[in-house]
């Protein structure tokens, strides 16, 4: 008789997200994660709001969540997973953005949307890992993209 491993979904607080991120207002651009399976692949939140200081120029008359931001978000979101995964959640001394590949944004973002950054990992060799995201609002793509970090897990020089 053949038994199913059950997977173990995660859910990561504010205050967990900052004990692993060393990201901090305004640049910390995911507010909690709602299903995470160890480092295989996540749901991230980023609720978009008119005071966040990026709408004051983008664009005072028509703000629109830049797309540079969505895509930080998908990375600090996969982030927290692979921080995690290695780390037992406790913030490496440096996380490095490697890569994006495959950018695409389809649709305007803006203030009042909810953004969920479904990530999905593709690889890990070490400490460099490669996810793929989508960045939905209300079902809808709004952005996708393939990126890679890398933790450093001690000091340079230490």
């Amino acid at each position: 008789m053949d038994e199913k491993v059950a997977s173990v979904l995660e859910a990561y607080d504010i205050e967990r997200l900052l004990k692993s991120l060393p990201h901090r207002y305004p640049f910390l651009l995911v507010d909690r994660i709602i299903e995470a399976n160890g480092d295989e692949s996540c749901i991230g939140i980023k609720n978009v709001s008119v005071n966040e200081p990026q709408f004051q120029g983008h664009f005072p008359e028509r703000p629109v969540m830049p797309g540079v931001l969505m895509i930080e978000g998908m990375a600090q979101t996969a982030g927290a997973l692979c921080i995690n995964a290695v780390a037992g959640g406790i913030k490496p001394p440096l996380v490095y953005f490697m890569t994006i590949e495959k950018a695409k944004f389809r649709k305007p973002v803006l203030p009042g949307d909810r953004i969920e950054y479904h990530m999905k990992k593709l690889n890990q060799r070490r400490t460099i890992w490669w996810y793929s995201g989508r960045a939905l609002v209300d079902g809808n793509l709004v952005c996708e993209a393939e990126i890679s970090a890398m933790l450093v897990l001690e000091e340079p020089g230490k």
